[in-house]
């Protein structure tokens, strides 16, 4: 026990309490390895008006130069057309059919039969008009005809651009005009949006083609604004009957557009070549082929993340890049436990709500247990975090501790389940450390944009070092760290801070019919992400902010929004949170979603009944929130303006259905204030006038 210090925590859900034990990087750092990051140049002093730059970071399988390419895989098609000729009798995509309104098991195709749907697919876009370079669009849930239409994209040096109606309102109205779209595939339920009147830019395709069929009317509808739509059985027969030649690309090609859910304006186009793509892959090989528990076609990835989102694309393309398996959610988010439970997949990636709503149900299930099971659970839990600590293999760690107490979280996860990977935005230190020693397999962050194609950064499996942080640098990027000085990050300071900046094979060729944005966002060759990063003793990075949601208070204090959400987000009674503050203001007021299990507690406790809407309603329980985020505040010693002065309770979740948030679930600031612009007036003048 000497060899480590424990800074404690407390982690708290309900009546049940938690304690997060961090090990410094320093101690950890003498046992294993001195950094996971190579420094190749050092920074400079700002000069010139300009801010100061840090050190540029590689990681250690490039410390001298980037390793070569892999000969063989130029492009996307490669990845999946040479996997093809390896494992035609692998099972490649997994769905699961409603039959009588019930969700049956999974069926299976397997790589031939994918790829022989790719090359009917692909000739009957050429035969309906598609030539090279030609814009394809593709709008609907994960399924295999998603996978398929892109593949089919990919043989004939098409663009595939998704189609994404989260991105707000007129989205898919303006991608269509934007990039052009000429053709689309679409899922039967998608068709309003497209023939919708509103949607103008759907009368420039030429034919859409639904992953299923159409009913007779929209079939007529779709006639009658001059577009040729077809069933996919219909399309695939097309494709039999006159196959056309592949025409495979070429790396520069591009090889998608990918709008992003930018948090104000339009969405932007982010073009991705098919080389960008070979390298990130290329990367994860040499990256995972350092771990003894590598990937083999055994694996199964459960799939619900967009795939019109980089994350889950960037996935999926690795997967089929070695044999392995796809298998897609059945459409309801809210019943992916019984997709995980048939499925049994031994892969997961998620945002961190994903991850925050398994732990609750895990902390849940352990209020229910007699108290004396209750403390043998948490001894276990205190007595493998050690040994994990240590060094030791979250599998040889103790397990007895996985016989007694943790098999059963596993089970609860498909029982075959070894890697769990978190994108999209921070998960926390406790909720990390919670399934990294209770769900008996890896967890890992890892950070990228669309515009680095996906991880430009991942940590490593087993290195309990790397908890709260996204890990070291890709194999094929550069990192350095900008000065941020209106916000104080230094990336000469101790520890170096700033802006991310990235450079590499991974990144984008730029916005589409957007050189100013492009410029704007790629400086002296380096893209500037707009993410502040901490650079940790081991190498490893910290995602600690937004560069953008940075505001000033009257008395002219800088306040990061994002980071004081990410800290008040922890509270037991908060299911979410949006801060804000008024430059014209000296006080923090927030909107609170309250957490409803834990709320309905308090009701109970306090005599309290009703919904959680009337419980919003509340004074008791708005005095109560205020108590519970101010005890969060001083626990993380906030400074006292840092403290939220009122609040206003929302029994609705923040979400995509009123536009508030984007698709990766960032929250939109400008669209929440509009939204709740007169509680916020109301709530200010009751804070000015004393009445709070």
């Amino acid at each position: 026990m000497g060899l480590y210090k424990t800074q404690r925590k407390r982690f708290r859900v309900a009546h049940l309490t938690y304690k997060q034990t961090t090990y410094p990087v320093e101690v950890l750092q003498q046992r294993k390895m001195n950094v996971f990051t190579a420094q190749v140049e050092e920074g400079r002093e700002g000069h010139d008006g300009k801010p100061a730059v840090g050190p540029i970071y590689r990681n250690l399988l490039s410390k001298d130069e980037f390793p070569p390419p892999d000969c063989n895989l130029n492009t996307s098609w490669d990845l999946f057309s040479v996997s093809v000729e390896k494992h035609q009798g692998n099972r490649m995509l997994g769905w699961r059919q409603i039959i009588d309104g019930k969700v049956g098991p999974y069926s299976w195709k397997t790589y031939k039969e994918v790829y022989e749907e790719v090359l009917q697919i692909g000739s009957a876009l050429r035969s309906s008009g598609a030539e090279p370079g030609c814009r394809i669009g593709i709008y609907g849930s994960n399924c295999p005809q998603w996978v398929v239409a892109m593949e089919a994209c990919n043989a004939h040096s098409l663009v595939c651009v998704p189609l994404y109606d989260t991105l707000g309102p007129g989205a898919v109205n303006f991608i269509i005009d934007h990039a052009e779209v000429d053709f689309v595939f679409f899922q039967d339920k998608k068709v309003k949006e497209l023939l919708n009147p509103d949607c103008r830019s759907a009368q420039r395709l030429k034919s859409m083609v639904c992953f299923t069929s159409l009913s007779e009317k929209d079939n007529d509808k779709a006639e009658q604004m001059g577009i040729k739509s077809y069933s996919w059985e219909e399309f695939l027969h097309m494709g039999k009957e006159d196959p056309v030649a592949i025409v495979a690309p070429q790396p520069f090609n591009i090889c998608t557009i990918m709008y992003t859910s930018g948090t104000s304006g339009d969405p932007k186009g982010v073009m991705l070549t098919h080389e960008t793509v070979a390298y990130l892959i290329r990367g994860m090989d040499l990256t995972l082929a350092q771990f003894e528990d590598k990937m083999t076609v055994d694996d199964v990835y459960l799939s619900f993340l967009p795939l019109a989102h980089i994350l889950d694309r960037m996935i999926e393309e690795y997967f089929f890049h070695n044999g392995a398996s796809v298998g897609y959610y059945h459409g309801d988010l809210n019943a992916l436990r019984d997709d995980i439970v048939e499925l049994k997949p031994t892969f997961l990636a998620g945002v961190p709500r994903v991850f925050e709503r398994i732990h609750e149900s895990i902390i849940k299930a352990l209020e229910e247990l007699r108290p004396l099971r209750r403390r043998i659970f948490d001894a276990l839990y205190r007595y493998k975090l050690y040994w994990m600590s240590m060094g030791y293999k979250q599998k040889n760690a103790s397990p007895l501790a996985d016989l007694l107490a943790f098999r059963k979280v596993k089970a609860k996860l498909g029982g075959r389940l070894r890697l769990i990977v978190s994108g999209g935005a921070p998960l926390s230190s406790e909720v990390e450390e919670f399934l990294r020693v209770t769900s008996c397999s890896f967890v890992v962050q890892g950070y990228g944009l669309t515009e680095t194609c996906g991880p430009a950064a991942l940590c490593y499996p087993d290195e309990m070092s790397m908890i709260g942080t996204v890990g070291a640098v890709a194999v094929y990027n550069e990192l350095r760290l900008e000065e941020v000085p209106e916000m104080g990050y230094n990336p000469l300071g101790n520890p170096p801070t700033g802006e991310i900046c990235m450079r590499g094979k991974t990144l984008f060729s730029g916005y589409l019919k957007n050189p100013e944005l492009t410029r704007e966002a790629m400086k002296d060759g380096w893209f500037h992400t707009g993410d502040i990063g901490e650079i940790l003793p081991n190498g490893t990075i910290k995602i600690i902010d937004r560069k953008k949601n940075l505001i000033k208070l009257s008395q002219g204090e800088y306040i990061a929004i994002e980071h004081l959400e990410n800290i008040y987000n922890i509270t037991p009674i908060v299911e979410d949170i949006w801060v804000y503050g008024d430059s014209f203001k000296s006080m923090l007021v927030a909107v609170v979603v309250p957490h409803e299990e834990n709320t309905k507690k308090w009701a109970y406790i306090n005599g309290q009944k009703g919904s959680l809407s009337e419980l919003c309603s509340l004074d008791l329980l708005r005095k109560y929130i205020l108590q519970e985020l101010k005890s969060t505040a001083e626990r993380n010693k906030l400074r006292g303006f840092e403290y939220i002065k009122g609040v206003i309770l929302d029994p609705h979740p923040i979400d995509m259905e009123r536009d508030l948030v984007t698709a990766t679930l960032k929250k939109k600031r400008n669209k929440l204030h509009q939204y709740y612009q007169v509680e916020i007036d109301e709530l200010y003048g009751k804070l000015t006038a004393g009445r709070v």
